[in-house]
């Protein structure tokens, strides 16, 4: 029976050890993994203090809000009670005379008051309230959107110089093999040593542009990982999670997919239209200048009478030294006392400060209404620009699809015609060096393009993370 005990134990733990083990690995990989350009957005938004600092701001207006609201649909109410002993001369309450006793006093007041009209202030601060609340969620879409741009520009930079550096390590690796296959043929008499040093000036070459390209990617991953907040303690690793990128892309030659490109005849105009309409940017500014407007019509009705109705309950206690008082709880209930009142201010002379006030708002008004102007501008030239941007970049990727193309294939001829002797290493190190930059043009001409195809699809209404 212990027996049985003692193994349903032991499995019983072993179970448990297996489970924790599967966690620990679990945890690990996923620490361990390689971040796609999403994931790389989504980090970097959850992790990044503008989006924090945003969100502080949206989190004050919700509040002012909240304040507004209670300003204009709820009254005013306080409480006040005090009590203080008096030693001089004072007036008795029942007699209205001086007397020179020593007296306690205490006193209990609750006061209720509401502006019937104020001018419509309270209702356009609500309406302003609503207003900048709008504002600030569409200030933190617009802070998202700018760092997952950037986020883009770097995530590509990074996948571009760790392409590109691998080229450079393969063209390493060929110019040794050529540089040991000439100094072969220089000891068989089939080469001279002339050749052999060109071939190590090539080598030397390959290896300085492996070097530095490497330096830029490690530049580019450490720019990144700025973006991102990403723990320093930790490797950042990223891949291209692109369908039009296959395994082998940079080497056998790349096409982009029909659904990218089939839309480079997108009608402009459509897309400025939804930019005007719905872009945080406009938005923000057309909310700052309807804003700008009702806090001008808020001071111009500040110049009108002001109705506030008011309500009140107080009661009392006294004592004096040396004489009998009645007791706390019937002067608590005989000395209480309300009232109701009905105040109407109206204002004659304050120095000028509500006109000029009225200017000062008028002056804000003329200023946002010219600054949504402008930012329309803005926002139609950069749509425009970068719908030009987009095609020109699409057109030009094409081209360098076809520039590669052809340079990869006059570098294999070119190859086969050193290893037979038929050009001289200096030839075949200009053909290598059109080779390599038909790819860097390559590479750099698609990410420049899949940028701008980004901004153009985020100004009709996708979001960069949602690409």
């Amino acid at each position: 029976m212990r027996r049985k005990i003692f193994i349903f134990v032991l499995l019983t733990a072993a179970k448990a050890f297996v489970g924790v083990a599967e966690a620990w690995g679990q945890q690990a990989g996923e620490e361990g993994r390689i971040m796609t350009l999403r994931e790389c957005m989504a980090y970097a938004i959850s992790n990044s203090t503008k989006v924090r600092i945003q969100q502080a701001a949206i989190g004050d207006a919700r509040i002012a809000r909240r304040d507004a609201a209670l300003a204009l649909f709820t009254p005013t109410l306080s409480g006040q009670t005090y009590a203080y002993y008096n030693f001089g001369r004072s007036i008795d309450p029942q007699t209205n005379t001086y007397f020179n006793t020593t007296s306690f006093h205490n006193n209990y007041s609750v006061s209720l008051g509401y502006d019937l009209f104020d001018g419509f202030q309270a209702v356009n601060n609500h309406k302003i309230s609503k207003t900048g609340m709008l504002i600030a969620q569409s200030q933190e879409k617009q802070v998202e959107a700018d760092i997952c741009l950037a986020v883009m520009e770097a995530y590509y930079n990074v996948v571009y110089y760790k392409r590109l550096s691998d080229v450079y390590e393969e063209q390493v690796k060929a110019a040794e093999e050529s540089l040991k296959l000439a100094r072969r043929q220089e000891e068989l008499g089939q080469k001279g040593h002339a050749d052999v040093v060109e071939m190590e000036a090539n080598l030397a070459d390959r290896q300085y542009d492996f070097t530095n390209t490497h330096n830029m990617y490690l530049n580019q991953k450490m720019v990144l990982a700025d973006l991102m907040f990403w723990p320093e303690d930790e490797e950042l690793e990223v891949t291209s999670n692109l369908k039009e990128l296959s395994t082998s892309a940079f080497h056998t030659g790349l096409t982009l997919d029909e659904n990218i490109l089939g839309d480079t005849e997108t009608d402009a105009q459509n897309v400025v239209d939804y930019a005007l309409a719905h872009n945080p940017d406009m938005q923000i500014a057309s909310w700052q200048q309807l804003n700008a407007r009702r806090e001008l019509h808020t001071a111009k009705w500040q110049t009108l009478p002001t109705v506030g109705l008011y309500a009140g309950w107080n009661t009392s206690y006294y004592s004096y030294q040396g004489s009998a008082t009645a007791s706390f709880g019937n002067q608590f209930r005989n000395n209480r006392g309300e009232y109701v009142e009905m105040s109407i201010s109206i204002p004659l002379w304050d120095r000028m400060s509500r006109a000029s006030k009225i200017s000062r708002k008028r002056h804000a008004y003329e200023k946002a209404t010219a600054e949504l102007d402008q930012k329309r501008r803005d926002v139609e030239s950069e749509v425009r620009r970068a719908i030009q941007d987009r095609d020109g970049s699409a057109t030009a990727y094409r081209q360098a699809q076809r520039k590669g193309a052809v340079q990869a294939e006059a570098y294999q001829l070119n190859q086969k015609k050193l290893e037979q002797g038929l050009i001289s290493p200096l030839e075949f190190q200009t053909a290598t060096g059109n080779y390599l930059k038909a790819q860097a043009d390559e590479m750099n001409s698609l990410f420049k393009y899949l940028i701008k195809h980004a901004v153009v699809k985020y100004y009709n209404g996708v979001e960069y993370i949602e690409q």
